[in-house]
C-alpha cells in the first residue's frame, strides 16, 4: 500500500526537521549519562520529558527499586588479609543513588491502540573519559559519540516522531517510559516496565537497528552470577600446609562454568572479571568471579540455573539433569568442603524473547511501513538482551530495534549513520500512525 495523505504530511514534517534532529542529538550526546552520572541523567530526562508534557502527557517519576547488593561488589580489602583477618568483598560503588524512572502517559484521553514506547537514558561510557561529544566525519555521512546510537539517537527520533504525529493531527494513545539503568540490567526499573507493559496493546523499544538495519524479533534471556570462595590465609614459605587457597577453589569452579556453555543447545556462560589474593607469598583466603549467561529457551534457563547453583554444593549436581526451576530473583547457596567455602549468587532477570505470533504481526506492520517508504526492514535474531525482553515477558507484543542505524556499540568508536535520523524517524512515525488508524493492535495481540 502507498503512503496516505496524513502519513505523507508526517514524513514531510520530519524531513523539515533534519537540522533539528542533528542538533538535538548533539545536545543529548553531550550529556555524560554513563555510570549513573545523576546530574546528566536528570538533565537529559527533563529535556525529553518537557517536550512530551507539551504534547499532553502526564508525568510520574517513580523511585527505583534496589538491586541485589552483590551485583556491585568489588575485590577484597587487601588490608584485612594482610592483618590476618578474614578477607571480605567490598562494594564497588557504595551509597550510589538509585535512579528514578519517568512514565509519561497520554493514553487517558486517546483512543485506538495503546502503544508503550521505552527508551533508556544511560550509556556505558565513563563521564570522566575522553569520548565526550558528537564528532561528524569529514564526509558528513556518519558521526561518533558516546551513546550516539545506543540509544540517544533512538530517544531523539522517538520524541520527534510523536511531535510530528501531533502536528499532523494523529491522536495516538501512547506512554513513554524513560529509565536510567538498562545497561546494568534494569533492576531499578524492571517493576515499572512490567507494570506499564500490562496496560498497553503493543510495545516498541528504541534500541538501535542491527548493523544492516534489520529488525530483531527474537532475543535470548540473560542472567548474572557471582562466585565467592573463602579459604585460609597462610605464609607460603613457613605455613603453606596450613593454608587453604581460595584461588584454587575458584579455578576449579571456573573450569566447570566453561563446560556449561553449549550454544547449539541455547546455552552461553562467560566469566569475567575475576580476582583473588593480594601478594604472591600469601596463600589467598578470598577469590571471586562475576559472570553472565544467555539462554534461548526456558529449558536452557533451568539447566543453567541448576548448574550454577550446583557449584556451591556437590549434592546439587544430580538435580541439574532434572532441571531445578529457574529463579529470576537473587538466590544464594553455600557449602563448606575440606578446601574452601564457596558461595554462589545469581539473578536471572531477563527471560527469553521468542518470535511469537503477536510480535511477528507487529513486526509486519513496521516492515510494510518501511517498504512504503522505500526502505528495507528484514527480520533477524540477536544475542543481545534489552528492555524488550521485560516488556514481552509481561505479555506485551514488542519490537525493540526501531532506533537509528550505526555500530560500534559500547566502544569508543560508537557511530551513527546520520541519514537514519530522518529515515528511521519517518519509519517509526508511519508505523505508529498505522497502529492508531487500523486494527493492527488487535492483530498484534497474542491469540487466546
Amino acid at each position: 500500500m502507498a503512503l496516505g495523505e496524513v502519513e505523507q504530511a508526517v514524513c514531510r514534517t520530519i524531513e523539515g526537521k533534519r537540522a533539528e534532529l542533528l542538533a538535538d542529538l548533539r545536545l543529548h550526546v553531550g550529556f555524560a549519562t554513563g555510570l549513573n552520572n545523576t546530574p546528566a541523567l536528570d538533565q537529559s530526562r527533563e529535556l525529553f520529558s518537557l517536550r512530551l508534557r507539551a504534547l499532553g502527557a502526564m508525568q510520574t517519576l517513580v523511585p527505583g527499586d534496589p538491586k541485589p547488593e552483590w551485583l556491585d561488589r568489588g575485590p577484597a580489602r587487601p588490608s584485612e588479609a594482610a592483618s590476618g583477618g578474614a578477607t571480605r568483598p567490598v562494594e564497588a560503588n557504595p551509597g550510589a543513588e538509585i535512579p528514578p524512572t519517568a512514565v509519561l502517559d497520554r493514553t487517558r484521553t486517546r483512543g485506538g491502540a495503546r502503544v508503550m514506547l521505552a527508551g533508556h537514558l544511560d550509556t556505558v561510557h565513563d563521564p570522566a573519559g575522553t569520548f565526550r561529544e558528537l564528532v561528524i566525519a569529514p564526509d558528513g555521512r556518519t558521526a561518533t559519540g558516546p551513546g550516539v546510537v545506543d540509544m540517544k539517537g533512538g530517544l531523539v527520533i522517538m520524541v520527534a516522531a510523536l511531535e510530528a504525529l501531533e502536528a499532523c493531527g494523529v491522536p495516538l494513545a501512547w506512554t513513554v517510559v524513560l529509565n536510567s539503568d538498562e545497561e546494568t540490567g534494569s533492576y531499578h526499573s524492571e517493576r515499572v516496565l512490567s507494570e506499564q507493559a500490562r496496560k498497553h496493546d503493543v510495545g516498541i523499544a528504541m534500541e538501535p537497528a542491527l548493523p544492516d538495519g534489520s529488525l530483531a524479533i527474537a532475543r535470548p534471556g540473560s542472567g548474572q552470577f557471582r562466585l565467592e570462595c573463602f579459604g585460609r590465609a597462610a605464609h607460603v614459605g613457613r605455613d603453606f600446609v596450613q593454608g587453604v587457597s581460595a584461588v584454587t577453589a575458584l579455578a576449579e569452579s571456573l573450569l566447570k562454568v566453561a563446560s556449561f556453555a553449549n550454544p547449539d543447545e541455547g546455552r552461553i556462560a562467560s566469566v569475567g572479571p575475576i580476582g583473588g589474593g593480594h601478594a604472591t607469598n600469601v596463600v589467598p583466603d578470598f577469590a571471586w568471579a562475576a559472570g553472565n549467561v544467555r539462554f534461548s529457551t526456558p529449558e536452557a534457563e533451568s539447566w543453567l540455573a541448576a548448574a550454577i547453583d550446583g557449584l556451591a554444593d556437590d549434592s546439587l549436581a544430580g538435580s541439574i539433569a532434572a532441571g531445578i526451576p529457574a529463579q529470576r530473583k537473587p538466590s544464594e547457596a553455600s557449602a563448606i568442603n575440606p578446601r574452601a567455602t564457596t558461595r554462589v549468587y545469581r539473578s536471572f532477570n531477563r527471560a527469553p524473547k521468542p518470535r511469537t505470533p503477536g510480535t511477528e504481526r507487529l513486526a509486519h506492520v513496521a516492515q510494510l511501513a518501511a517498504e512504503d517508504l522505500g526502505q528495507k526492514l528484514p527480520f533477524a535474531t540477536t544475542g543481545g538482551v534489552c528492555d524488550g525482553n521485560i516488556m514481552q515477558a509481561a505479555g506485551l507484543p514488542t519490537i525493540d530495534t526501531m532506533g537509528v542505524r550505526g555500530g560500534g556499540l559500547h566502544t569508543p568508536t560508537e557511530w551513527i549513520e546520520l541519514a537514519s535520523l530522518v529515515e528511521r524517524c519517518q519509519l517509526l512515525a508511519v508505523t505508529l500512525a498505522r497502529l492508531h488508524a487500523g486494527d493492527e493492535a488487535d492483530r498484534a495481540a497474542p491469540s487466546t
